[in-house]
């Protein structure tokens, strides 16, 4: 009989300090993803990124977001995870993260291309290699079901490569 207490209370001081962890774990922050710099010089980044795009003949793709943005966050995650979609931004644009948060709402930059936010966030901006704005794009038209999708993300990737928009290509 002494034995069956004896187990019966280390099981229940074991199952105490086990969801006392658990509690403890539930409450604890989780960590703060920074994708987006509030400190970065987003007007220097794209006129550099222009620059590069213009020299290898690309275009420059600019996600506007914030990391207070779950879906800025979860766009940035499916590109990372789909080598499809980064191999594609990585050899057709030059691709520059736009902070726009409180501490930093890029308001120069924000008019120069055009008030993307007006959309909401993320929202994706295709300029050329002089740093003209070509295109807005509101993410929400890429998204199907509770996400982005890759298939219409790729899609729109392909429409606004510097050699999809050339005049030769579209006859």
């Amino acid at each position: 009989m002494n034995r069956i207490i004896l187990a019966l209370f280390t099981f229940l001081i074991i199952s105490g300090v086990s969801l006392a962890q658990e509690k403890k774990d539930a409450n604890s922050k989780p960590a703060k993803i920074e994708i987006y710099n509030p400190k970065a010089d987003a007007k220097a980044e794209l006129k550099a990124a222009a620059t590069k795009a213009k020299k290898e003949g690309k275009h420059v793709f600019v996600q506007v977001g914030g990391n207070w943005c779950g879906w800025c966050i979860l766009f940035h995650k499916l590109v990372d995870a789909t080598p499809e979609l980064k191999n594609y931004l990585n050899n057709n644009y030059e691709t520059v993260l736009v902070n726009y948060s409180p501490e930093n709402k890029n308001a120069d930059v924000m008019a120069s291309l055009g008030y993307p936010g007006r959309f909401g966030f993320p929202v994706f901006v295709i300029l050329d290699g002089n740093g003209s704005v070509l295109h807005i794009q509101n993410s929400a038209y890429l998204e199907e079901g509770k996400g982005h999708s890759v298939k219409k993300v790729m899609e729109f990737l392909q429409g606004w490569t510097a050699a999809a928009i050339k005049p030769e290509n579209n006859k």
